[in-house]
């Protein structure tokens, strides 16, 4: 019976309720597999392969989930927290069975693209430092930034703790006391972005990631709003 599992399991762990809730909806013979009624939990079959349906509603079938999310200000990016609310938090039970995770972070008081995974394997491809997967992001910086702004994060710029970041690809949108600029950076260190302006001079007051790789941020999102990733951008993570 490889890769079968019992109809009951399959529906509590898809969110359509607890075992004893879906032992409940087996008996009142809401539950189609193949197109006959299934009233025993028991029964084992390959979710990949029968036709689960419940009330008429075909079920699709998943086990790994990607979500993007435009995450808002105010929200960490973790797991679970005691004390404030998480990006998981946002999230609609029917994900939350899933047990996704934030794929790297960003601060409480950033906003911007954030993937949100179960799949182990592609979040430690897409973080390993040696990957050097691009982020690009959008700020407003208090201070001028100049073209020597832009030689210097080509340069690599040392920050406080003596650490030499990898060339950065910035962009002037805006060069005036509240400039405006895009920036292209290959690893992820603690509030890189910010120490990185700290170390010319100048501050960051609003943050925003756009993309990592080439997986763009909807910007149809509102902040808090998520979607599951489509084909199309799920490949583009997987084929980089």
């Amino acid at each position: 019976m490889a890769n079968t599992q019992r109809v009951d399991k399959i529906l509590s762990n898809m969110g359509y309720g607890t075992r004893r809730e879906i032992k409940q909806i087996l008996k009142q013979g809401r539950i189609k597999v193949d197109g006959d009624v299934v009233k025993e939990g028991k029964l084992h079959i390959n979710p990949k392969e029968a036709k689960i349906e419940v009330d008429g509603e075909w079920v699709e079938y998943k086990e790994i989930i990607y979500i993007m999310m435009n995450k808002p200000q105010g929200i960490i990016s973790a797991s679970f927290d005691k004390r404030v609310k998480t990006v998981v938090d946002l999230l609609s039970e029917n994900y939350k069975i899933f047990d996704p995770f934030p794929v790297g972070r960003l601060d409480k008081d950033t906003e911007g693209l954030l993937l949100l995974t179960n799949d182990g394997k592609l979040a430690h491809e897409l973080l390993a430092p040696k990957k050097h997967v691009p982020k690009t992001y959008y700020a407003h910086i208090e201070g001028t930034v100049t073209e020597d702004d832009i030689v210097k994060f080509e340069e690599g710029v040392v920050l406080e703790d003596g650490y030499k970041t990898l060339p950065g690809k910035l962009k002037i949108i805006k060069s005036d006391s509240n400039s405006e600029i895009e920036l292209i950076i290959h690893e992820g260190k603690f509030h890189q972005v910010k120490r990185m302006f700290e170390a010319v001079g100048k501050k960051v007051t609003y943050l925003k990631r756009l993309a990592m790789g080439d997986l763009a941020l909807d910007e149809s999102l509102r902040l808090g709003e998520y979607r599951e990733l489509i084909e199309e951008e799920l490949n583009i993570l997987k084929n980089r």
